[in-house]
C-alpha cells in the first residue's frame, strides 16, 4: 500500500500518518506527505500510489482543485476536512469516503476499512469524472449502460452509444458505484435498471439481456447473486 497525505497542518498530519501506520501495519509500502496543492500535483505526476488522504483547506487554497487535477487516476482518495458542507461534492467527484474533523481513530479506520473490504459510501455519487487531456469531463451514472473491463482500465459504455475510457480499473470502480451496480462477471459491472432478463443456456452458460436487447456474459460463480439479488 503506497499512501500520500496532504494535509498543512503538520499536527493533523503526523496524527493522520500515525493511525494510518497503525491500521495498515506491515501493509504498508510508502506513506508520503506534502502540505500544499501543487506540490501534491508534482508528486502526483512522478509517483504511483493507492491512496490519497486530503484536506481541503490547503494554506487557503481548495483541496477540490487536486481531484479536478487527479480524479480519473487509478488510486483512490479519502477526504479529511471540517467543511462538511462539501461532503456532496467530494462524493460526486467519486472519493471513497468523506471524514469531517474534528475526527478520532475510529472514524478514519472506518474509511480506511471501506478501501480494505471493498466497501463504499457510495449514496452520494452522481457521476464519474473522466479526464482527457486536459479536460474533466463527468458522466451521470443515469447515462451508465454498463462497465467493461479493459486491462488496468475500465470502459464506461453510454447510453448514446459512445464509449468513454476511465482510468480505474473494474476492482477499484466496484468498491465506488452504489450498491445498484452488480459484478455479473469479472469483465462486466450493470446497473440493476439495464438489467431485463437472465438467460439460461446449456452447458451451464448464462447471459444478462439488456433493457436495449444487448446480451452480456454472466459468470458461473456471480449467477446466484444475480438471480437472487435482480430476478
Amino acid at each position: 500500500m503506497k499512501i500520500l497525505v496532504v494535509e498543512d497542518e503538520r499536527r493533523i498530519a503526523r496524527r493522520i500518518e500515525r493511525m494510518t501506520r497503525d491500521f495498515f501495519n506491515d501493509k504498508l509500502d510508502q506513506l508520503w506527505r506534502v502540505d500544499a496543492i501543487d506540490a501534491a500535483q508534482e508528486f502526483l505526476t512522478k509517483q504511483s500510489i493507492d491512496l490519497l488522504l486530503l484536506d481541503l483547506n490547503l494554506n487557503g487554497r481548495d483541496g477540490f482543485e487536486i481531484l479536478q487535477t487527479v480524479n480519473a487516476a487509478s488510486f483512490h482518495t479519502i477526504v479529511i476536512s471540517a467543511y462538511k458542507e462539501q461532503a456532496i461534492t467530494a462524493f460526486e467527484y467519486g472519493v471513497l469516503d468523506f471524514v469531517p474533523k474534528p475526527f478520532d481513530q475510529k472514524r478514519l479506520e472506518k474509511a480506511l476499512m471501506r478501501l480494505t473490504q471493498k466497501q463504499a459510501t457510495a449514496e452520494g455519487l452522481r457521476f464519474l469524472a473522466v479526464k482527457k487531456r486536459q479536460n474533466l469531463r463527468l458522466i451521470d451514472l443515469a447515462d451508465v449502460l454498463y462497465i467493461q473491463g479493459a486491462d488496468i482500465y475500465a470502459q464506461l459504455h453510454l447510453r448514446d452509444g459512445t464509449t468513454v475510457l476511465h482510468n480505474k480499473s473494474l476492482d477499484r470502480l466496484s468498491q465506488l458505484l452504489p450498491p445498484f451496480f452488480l459484478r455479473i462477471h469479472k469483465s462486466f459491472l450493470v446497473p440493476k435498471r439495464e438489467a431485463r432478463e437472465l438467460i439460461i443456456q446449456a452447458g451451464g452458460k448464462y447471459q444478462l439481456r439488456l433493457q436495449n436487447g444487448e446480451l452480456l456474459p454472466v459468470g458461473r460463480t456471480r449467477y446466484k447473486e444475480v438471480k437472487s439479488r435482480w430476478f
